[in-house]
């Protein structure tokens, strides 16, 4: 094996690793799908060895790959703890953030932790929650920042995303062919739900509403597992499925932002360094 492992290759090596998917490792490392795919090709040339399997569900470590994932996470362990020795001014105090579910298990959680390492005075703690429920807690003054998603004609927050809601389907059970069509959706109350429902109203399409979830997840695997179609911000489209369009008879719905918000009168030095953190966050996944 070649000993001049780079820790970019690392990183994203990593970032496939926990997320099973080359679309979302390269938002969470700031790169494009096809950088992603050049720095695993030249990783597995340094190792001289097959690192990941594809598959319909996205990718899955060979045994190579999962011994090598212990030992990048460990050694981009001790370079994030040596960077934050050297910052010559690390912030403190407390910071807690809010963060809708969906990227629980995506980029946003890697740049805390980051943040964590790199301030390690500074303490951090993440609610995960449907949006309403955050700025709810914004409100009441349990959190300090929230990136919440929001329909495109609000204002009400620092806009970090422009992210179109889509209708979706599997590509293995073509669920939008069948009649009635079965419709995946959230609970009462959620403006997406209204949204597609209209939609279909308007549309005079024949439906049954198959599945009601509270949860972004809930959704993704209720369409991918062929029980209905349903509706996602286009940025949430499981591997496994894609967006429906116009020329099959479904419009573009409403547009959704995803905005950051947090309580400017108690602002201080660490809340801002967190802000700054997330907006980064997503203009990486935007490069």
């Amino acid at each position: 094996m070649n000993p001049n492992l780079e820790s970019d290759l690392l990183r994203t090596f990593v970032a496939i690793a926990e997320t099973k998917n080359f679309t979302r490792a390269s938002e969470i490392v700031g790169r494009t799908q096809s950088a992603v795919s050049i720095q695993m090709k030249k990783l597995e040339e340094i190792v001289d060895g097959k690192l990941f399997d594809r598959g319909p569900r996205g990718v899955t470590l060979t045994s190579s790959g999962e011994q090598l994932v212990k030992d990048a996470k460990r050694i981009l362990s001790l370079l994030d703890q040596a960077a934050a020795s050297l910052q010559s001014d690390p912030l403190n105090g407390t910071v807690r953030i809010g963060i809708p579910e969906e990227y629980g298990g995506t980029f946003l959680p890697c740049v805390l932790s980051r943040f964590a390492k790199t301030h390690p005075q500074a303490e951090v703690t993440v609610r995960c929650a449907q949006s309403a429920a955050l700025n709810t807690g914004l409100e009441k003054g349990e959190l300090d920042l929230v990136v919440l998603h929001e329909e495109a004609t609000k204002i009400g927050g620092e806009i970090l995303l422009n992210n179109p809601v889509v209708w979706i389907t599997s590509d293995t059970y073509r669920q939008h062919e069948c009649v009635p069509m079965p419709v995946a959706v959230y609970d009462s109350g959620c403006w997406w739900r209204d949204w597609a429902l209209a939609c279909l109203e308007q549309q005079k399409k024949d439906y049954k509403i198959s599945y009601i979830s509270s949860s972004t997840f809930g959704l993704q695997a209720a369409v991918s597992s062929g029980i209905a179609v349903g509706i996602l911000a286009q940025s949430q489209i499981p591997p496994d499925c894609r967006e429906l369009t116009p020329e099959e008879g479904f419009p573009r719905l409403q547009g959704t932002n995803i905005v950051l918000r947090q309580r400017v009168q108690h602002e201080c030095s660490t809340k801002s360094g967190m802000a700054q953190a997330i907006r980064d966050a997503f203009q990486a996944s935007r490069a």
